[in-house]
């Protein structure tokens, strides 16, 4: 981050408080904190931002839904990513900020059109948007949300602001692409691994790899440093999808906020899924054709499936898939300046590689 009179650290939304090395006379200096506090004060600041950007009041089945589904908690790993992948090539926070909040919005949006899709009735804890209320508001809710985000993304740098607009705007389609993708394989027996990479590259990727080319391009990054955050961000965005669904089948109720095996039983081909579906014989392959033809496990069978997975190495390819995602991604930060901003890239990284929700 750049402090300088046009930056000001109250317009930042970080809080005052004097650098702990004796030698700074900096308040909050980013060269003095952690990435982990770097990674808290860029995830405050768009709080606030969210807060500010969301219109409140009336209609009343419009905006207090939208102000619902913000407000479920959640980590905001993809709009930090565009103001950290800003201040790693130089750029300020401010000409970030926009596309960062369209970005979340963004995520909120294809969110709760998924719970609908899905029919789920539990989004991190809570009832879903369509559950809370119902689906028709559930829906005009996701639309305004993207016109909301389009609304904050137009108020980014207006000399880069084609750019922008085309990379957020493919990122809209691959999302809802993906999403369509993850349905077709529902109704299919045989999706190859190829495949799913394809779906989770745009359902999930997608919006990872936007957010740290949108963050490089309101920061003004070179043409390669474009290119190897945009690689970076495509990365992440494997990991993500392998470590989610790892975590549907080997984490807690009380850590997901939804039931544990909820792809399984919704009928989803995941990456276990799939491994395991090539690696089964005999008994065990029959019982997973069983569960692919019926359409999804039963809840009962999710005890059954997570031993078979482990017995068959499949949570072990899993997790090697994501250490070699997350492997993959740091690489490709070798190439930018040093800062306080390329680190807490790395931690992002890493976190997303311990997550365990």
């Amino acid at each position: 981050m750049i402090l300088t009179e046009s930056v000001p650290i109250l317009r930042l939304g970080l809080r005052l408080r004097r650098c702990s090395n004796p030698s700074c006379f900096i308040d909050q200096c980013d060269a003095c904190v952690s990435p982990r506090e770097i990674y808290a004060s860029r995830k405050r600041l768009i709080e606030r931002e969210l807060r500010r950007t969301v219109p409140r009041g009336s209609p009343r089945s419009l905006y207090p839904p939208i102000h619902y589904s913000l407000t479920a908690g959640g980590k905001r790993i993809r709009p930090v990513l565009v103001l950290l992948a800003a201040e790693a090539v130089g750029g300020n926070v401010n000409d970030a900020l926009p596309a960062s909040v369209a970005v979340e919005l963004l995520h909120s949006f294809s969110l709760v059109h998924d719970d609908i899709m899905d029919n789920s009735n539990l989004r991190r804890g809570r009832p879903t948007v369509h559950t809370k209320w119902d689906p028709n508001v559930a829906i005009l809710a996701g639309d305004a949300l993207i016109g909301i985000a389009y609304r904050s993304l137009l108020k980014s740098p207006v000399e880069r602001l084609p750019e922008i607009g085309r990379t957020f705007t493919e990122a809209v389609v691959e999302v809802c692409e993906g999403q369509a993708f993850d349905m077709e394989f529902e109704r299919m027996d045989h999706v190859p691994i190829p495949r799913y990479v394809m779906m989770i590259a745009k359902k999930t990727g997608a919006l990872i790899a936007a957010s740290s080319r949108l963050g490089t391009l309101c920061g003004g990054g070179s043409p390669e440093e474009i290119a190897s955050l945009t690689r970076f961000g495509e990365a992440l965005g494997r990991a993500f999808q392998v470590q989610d669904d790892l975590l549907d089948i080997t984490s807690s109720e009380r850590e997901l906020g939804k039931p544990v095996g909820a792809d399984l039983i919704e009928g989803k081909k995941t990456f276990l899924l799939l491994t395991a579906l090539r690696r089964a014989k005999g008994e065990d392959r029959t019982f997973l054709r069983t569960v692919v033809n019926r359409g999804g496990a039963r809840r009962r069978d999710i005890p059954r499936v997570r031993r078979m997975y482990e017995r068959l190495g499949v949570v072990r390819e899993a997790r090697r898939a994501v250490d070699d995602a997350i492997r993959e991604a740091r690489a490709c930060l070798d190439g930018l300046r040093d800062s306080p901003a390329k680190g807490a890239l790395f931690y992002l990284a890493d976190m997303l590689g311990r997550r365990v929700s």
